[in-house]
């Protein structure tokens, strides 16, 4: 029998899978920031942003799906984090809206702002998009100063206050925390390295090549450095723990005790992080492969969903209160009524024939290498 305990697993796994897609999805913003770093003159330019042009919109739409299934599934949340962290959720979504108005208008004719101010605007998506992303996950470990009075669902007034944060920050007290910063950097270097192991595969061009393999070296270091400094903090610093009354108190080590206590969870995280390092390392150990961006992309997927599993399961607040341990959301009191979460479930279904979809379309539009020929012809390019 499906219960009302598995459900809530089940929509939070969902969640999980739908944050690594997009941290995956990502590629798109980091080979975005090497539009003028890599390129040497406008046909390397062009090759840079056709290659991710033709995936953005699978980022943006991964981007509305993950916040509407994060909303439908688990409201609380939405409201406190929304509700309250506004100017970190504007500014993504404004990151996002200057990628979409950049692809399409760089080029257009009349273009006041200029050709090259837009591209700026591409590569500002391409690094603060990711940063403030990877920041806003960061605060699943670190807390946010959140007071949420469950009393005010019972008001019958019109606009209940349910939530409500001590900060006066609109949420960028996440930028006060280092801890923060580091799993921002992480992402960021990781969208970048994804996205120059997507252009080896995408693009063909000899001169390109070189410069993509020499950057990758420096930027999946750098994504090493700090990733690992995050896990390292993490797994030893106090963590949110809540017993079976709901109580949150703290516990030293509790991600590291996560991870001793939930086997399949650290198996996925290892396997993860074991096919990222493995997709940076062949194109550098066999220059001419093209299938690092599987291997990292792949692993990016199950690292992501892990360090998810590892924030809500094993008796954790998945969204913790630094200004009142008891107001700390967990699977159970934030999320859905049964019946809204088991009539989504039977909806979910059809998420492998979205997916059956998807994969199509992208094996369409890769069909083909990308080259500067190809661009010289009467196609469709940004």
């Amino acid at each position: 029998m499906i219960t009302y305990e598995f459900l809530q697993q089940y929509w939070w796994c969902l969640i999980a899978l739908l944050g690594g897609l997009l941290v995956f999805l990502l590629f798109v913003q980091g080979a975005n920031s090497f539009v003028f770093s890599l390129a040497h003159n406008e046909p390397e330019r062009e090759l840079i942003m056709n290659s991710s042009g033709r995936k953005w919109e699978f980022t943006f739409t991964t981007l509305v799906t993950f916040g509407g299934a994060f909303f439908a599934s688990f409201p609380l949340f939405y409201s406190t984090s929304f509700g309250g962290a506004y100017w970190v959720w504007m500014l993504i979504l404004v990151t996002f809206v200057l990628q979409a108005v950049s692809y399409e208008y760089q080029k257009k004719p009349g273009n006041l702002l200029g050709r090259d101010t837009f591209r700026t605007f591409l590569v500002i998506n391409g690094v603060l998009g990711p940063l403030l992303l990877g920041m806003a996950v960061a605060t699943f470990f670190t807390g946010s100063p959140f007071v949420v009075e469950h009393g005010a669902m019972d008001n019958t007034g019109i606009t209940p206050v349910i939530s409500r944060w001590t900060g006066g920050w609109g949420g960028l007290e996440a930028v006060a925390n280092p801890v923060n910063w580091l799993l921002g950097l992480a992402v960021v270097f990781l969208a970048r390295t994804n996205g120059l192991l997507y252009m080896m595969n995408n693009i063909s061009d000899a001169a390109l090549r070189p410069r993509l393999l020499k950057s990758l070296k420096v930027n999946a270091g750098l994504f090493l450095v700090f990733f690992l400094a995050f896990v390292g903090i993490i797994l030893g610093a106090d963590g949110f723990a809540v017993d079976e009354a709901g109580v949150v108190s703290m516990e030293p080590a509790k991600m590291w005790h996560n991870l001793l206590a939930l086997p399949v969870v650290t198996t996925v995280f290892l396997v993860g992080v074991v096919l990222v390092l493995a997709g940076i390392a062949l194109p550098l150990f066999k220059e001419k492969n093209r299938l690092g961006i599987w291997l990292s992309g792949t692993g990016t997927v199950l690292a992501v969903m892990a360090l998810f599993m590892l924030a809500g399961f094993g008796g954790t607040s998945y969204y913790p209160s630094t200004a009142d341990l008891q107001s700390s959301l967990t699977i159970s009191n934030s999320c859905s009524s049964e019946f809204t979460l088991r009539t989504m479930a039977w909806v979910s279904l059809l998420i492998p024939f979205v997916l059956a979809y998807i994969a199509y379309c992208w094996r369409a539009i890769d069909k083909k290498r990308l080259d500067k020929a190809e661009l010289s012809g009467d196609v469709h390019k940004y």
